[in-house]
């Protein structure tokens, strides 16, 4: 990794070797800032403070070796990354305003793809976890990850049995408890379903008659204007002097006739002439249709006018809101009633089926808590036959780390349903169950024979619980499926022999994975395959420098410090050799 600019870092470059590496240094001198800084490359939460007091932003820019056709490899080169010769090129840059980007593979990438891999290339074990762990609900959680598809493959089908029987539960709670409103909503669609089949309305009667009326209304004076327009058209018999336009249009006829073969632009318009004459004979004589067919009913006018009194009332109450409530309002036509109708008749027959349904979702809400409740007892064992395996392979880390007479089981518990609460019944028990189950797991600790196991958190003391905790993340790591493990100073409150077994367990975890582990304790930095350390230069930054290698006479020095706070006494020097060599000899 290549950091700038990061908290107290100004520039470094940070070499992890394939086996065990230590990360040492004072405390401030920013090995948090390491741990940091992969926790960025992974996706983690951008922070502006994290940025170094003057600088523009943070960088942080990392090469991975994932293998070829890895669950990594395949989401990356997914995302548009390519790889470099087998390795994968992850940059992050953090902003002073607090602005995040992310670059894979040379690709831009949202920040949450970063985090995606995180879960195939890291498993990040820090104190952080640790609080995390004493909380029954992740170890639940984690008893789940550390049992593999043993727990996966019963708690997959318990998960989706469970989803289904919250969604009959909730459709028949719905049905059941708006009972009332649903049997009003059934009564006013039949009233309405009644009425408009009553008054049968047609599909655009409503247009015709406005139409019909209009022509009735004005009866007298449409027969007074067509005939006055046929008169001056076709001639008037009441006046036999009138000149109408057809007489004219013929004298004009007559006047071009004679003298049309003289010029063929005039037989042109002779011939428009006889055009006129045709169209205004065709209009004389619709209009003399029209005239006759005009009949000022009354009784007619009337009849019109109270069916569409009957439309408007239906468009009024049905033509604007649709049936149930929902999709688009109607425009006030008799389309839309007839629409209204339509939906309302569907509506009537799903709410007139509820008693079916009913009967429906009842039986089979109870035929999915029956087979809840097995998926659940198998789910159980499953968890219980993981929970014995786990606590053998903590008690034997214990072992291991200077505490031979520890026990560590894990507590699988149900609780009774409360009173009138769902259950599911289990060995003649209604217990409670939620979407992972009914088993509630907790991790408890004998600290010597004969004592009662307790719970982690109250069975240990401190240095203990460090161990304690140790023992359970390196088990864990054990089923993480990635080829990189981050232990962040979980050897806190640890000392002594109990952190030389703790340095041995890191190495032997380390033949298998990388293993990368922030500490301020010699006896664990000692069985690393390669030390780092971070040390500030005398302005307070870290440069490229600030992170060494250390080799030979240097590692000597550092552990020396670390085991005497003098780098030079040769008692202290005396004392790292021997530690080195007793480390060497111990991880073989």
């Amino acid at each position: 990794m290549r950091i700038q600019s990061l908290g107290v870092i100004d520039d470094a470059v940070v070499e992890l070797s394939p086996g065990f590496t230590a990360v040492t240094g004072e405390t401030g001198a920013g090995k948090t800032m390491v741990v940091t800084s992969l926790g960025l490359l992974l996706g983690g939460r951008a922070d502006a403070a994290l940025v170094r007091i003057g600088a523009r932003s943070a960088v942080v820019e990392g090469r991975v070796a994932v293998p070829e056709g890895s669950p990594a490899a395949v989401r990356a080169e997914d995302a548009g990354a390519e790889l470099d010769d087998g390795a994968l090129l992850i940059s992050r840059t953090v902003s002073a305003e607090g602005r995040s980007r992310a670059h894979l593979g040379g690709r831009g990438v949202p920040v949450g793809v970063l985090g995606e891999l995180a879960e195939d290339l890291v498993a990040v074990h820090g104190q952080t976890d640790q609080q995390g762990l004493l909380k029954p609900a992740r170890q639940r959680q984690a008893l789940d990850r550390y049992a593999g598809d043993a727990v996966a493959a019963p708690l997959a089908k318990y998960a989706a049995a469970y989803r289904r029987l919250r969604a009959v539960s909730a459709e028949l709670d719905e049905i059941t408890t708006r009972a009332r409103e649903r049997l009003q909503e059934a009564d006013l669609l039949r009233f309405g379903l009644e009425e408009v089949s009553a008054a049968e309305p047609r599909a655009g009667e409503d247009v015709e008659l406005a139409a019909e009326a209009e022509r009735l209304g004005y009866a007298e004076a449409l027969a007074a204007a067509s005939a006055a327009a046929h008169a001056a058209l076709a001639g008037d018999p009441a006046d036999p002097e009138a000149v109408d336009a057809g007489t004219l249009v013929a004298g004009a006829q007559r006047a071009l006739g004679a003298v049309r073969a003289h010029d063929p632009a005039l037989a042109g318009l002779a011939d428009r002439l006889t055009e006129v004459g045709i169209l205004l004979g065709d209009v004389a004589q619709e209009l003399a249709a029209y005239g006759d067919g005009i009949d000022a009913d009354p009784l007619r006018l009337a009849a019109v006018e109270e069916r569409r009194s009957v439309l408007t009332h239906l468009t009024r109450k049905y033509g604007h809101e649709p049936a149930g409530g929902g999709g688009a309002a109607g425009d006030g036509s008799v389309a839309a009633v007839l629409e209204w109708a339509e939906a309302g008749a569907a509506r009537l027959a799903e709410l007139d089926g509820d008693d079916e349904r009913i009967e429906e979702l009842t039986a089979e809400r109870d035929v999915l808590r029956g087979e809840l409740a097995h998926l659940a007892q198998a789910l159980s064992e499953a968890r219980g036959e993981a929970a014995e395996r786990f606590g053998t392979a903590v008690t034997a880390e214990l072992t291991e780390l200077a505490m031979p007479h520890a026990r560590v089981t894990v507590g699988l518990r149900r609780t009774e349903a409360a009173e009138g609460a769902d259950g599911l019944e289990i060995d003649g028990r209604n217990v409670a169950y939620g979407p992972t189950g009914v088993d509630e797991a907790e991790l408890l600790l004998a600290p010597h024979p004969g004592a009662p196991p307790r719970p982690i958190a109250k069975g240990a003391s401190g240095g203990e619980l460090s161990r304690v905790m140790l023992a359970v993340e390196v088990v864990f790591a054990g089923s993480d499926p990635v080829p990189t493990y981050l232990f962040d100073e979980v050897d806190a409150g640890v000392g002594g022999k109990a952190a030389v077994e703790v340095g041995r367990r890191l190495a032997r975890l380390a033949r298998g994975a990388q293993v990368v582990v922030v500490t301020h304790l010699p006896q664990v930095a000692a069985f690393a395959d390669r030390q780092l350390l971070v040390e500030k230069t005398s302005d307070g930054a870290v440069t490229r420098s600030g992170v060494t290698v250390l080799d030979g006479e240097a590692r000597v020095r550092e552990l020396s410090r670390m085991l005497a706070g003098q780098e030079d006494s040769e008692t202290a020097r005396a004392h790292a050799q021997e530690l080195l060599a007793a480390a060497r000899a111990g991880a073989e």
